[in-house]
């Protein structure tokens, strides 16, 4: 039997954006922030959850990883050590993610040499990223500032023209 022709493709109306500026979406939220739509809170619920269950997991591979210096026997100095470097890195981290939450970082910032001692004080990070998911996704208040900005800058300047400059008569001569 031989096969039937394909429908023809129903014309979609192309859906022109709004002029404007238009959020920046963030990582596990998109573009709900804006209006808190779209399953926002049940977003901030499961990102909230998914970093506390990363970080305990972290805490309890840190565990692990201790309990081997333990049995391999390093001596005391050496557990101790690893115990306060990953103190110090976690501390860090977190005072560098909250940071980050609020400002943007300067393009010539130490933020690319932290990269590696926040790697190590993930747990630092997954805890700050916790704390602000309770409050709103993290780095909204930022994103939303610059965003109510850029409209309000998009209508002052959209505000001030009075027309198509073209079809103005030109201006007589005294």
């Amino acid at each position: 039997m031989p096969a039937a022709p394909a429908a023809p493709a129903a014309p979609t109306a192309s859906a022109e954006p709004a002029p404007g500026p238009r959020p920046e979406p963030i990582r596990f939220f998109g573009t709900t922030w804006v209006d808190h739509d779209n399953g926002y809170a049940l977003r901030r619920a499961a990102v909230a959850l998914g970093a506390l269950v990363a970080a305990v997991a972290g805490a309890y591979l840190l565990r692990l990883a201790y309990e081997g210096l333990e049995i391999g026997n390093v001596g005391p100095f050496l557990s101790i050590s690893v115990v306060i470097l990953f103190a110090i890195a976690s501390s860090i981290a977190f005072a560098k993610t909250w940071e980050s939450f609020g400002r943007r970082a300067a393009p010539s910032s130490d933020e690319a040499a932290l990269k590696g001692l926040k790697a190590i004080g993930f747990i630092g990070s997954l805890i700050a990223y916790f704390l602000r998911c309770l409050v709103e996704a993290p780095g909204e208040k930022l994103h939303r500032a610059e965003y109510e900005r850029a409209v309000i800058e998009f209508d002052r300047r959209r505000s001030s023209r009075t027309g198509n400059p073209a079809a103005r008569r030109p201006k007589r001569k005294k």
